[in-house]
């Protein structure tokens, strides 16, 4: 049964990782107004530029709603903000290491 305990463990963290995405994906088409769907913007697709097309305030805006949601504060000095919103994938990724809520 401990086996069994391991592979729902494993299943659950990634579907939670899949619902923390697509809610992410959503709270930016919201807070953005895009004409796309949150389920067409894909995990490791670019947010900037030749990807999803966000630009410097876009990012900003998306930091805002992030850190209310979640609790959790993206200054806009950190050095890895580059990476942190270079794909949804990445923004979820540091979102589920950061987040109080």
């Amino acid at each position: 049964m401990h086996n069994d305990q391991k592979t729902t463990d494993t299943t659950s963290s990634s579907t939670s990782t899949e619902e923390l995405q697509r809610e992410v994906a959503e709270l930016m088409v919201e807070c953005l107004n895009l004409e796309v769907a949150a389920d067409q913007i894909l995990a490791d697709d670019p947010l900037y530029e030749d990807g999803l097309g966000l630009d410097s305030i876009d990012v900003l805006e998306v930091a805002l709603v992030v850190s209310k949601r979640y609790g959790l504060q993206l200054r806009d000095d950190n050095v890895d903000n580059q990476h942190i919103f270079s794909s949804l994938r990445n923004l979820s990724d540091y979102i589920a290491s950061k987040r109080t809520l």
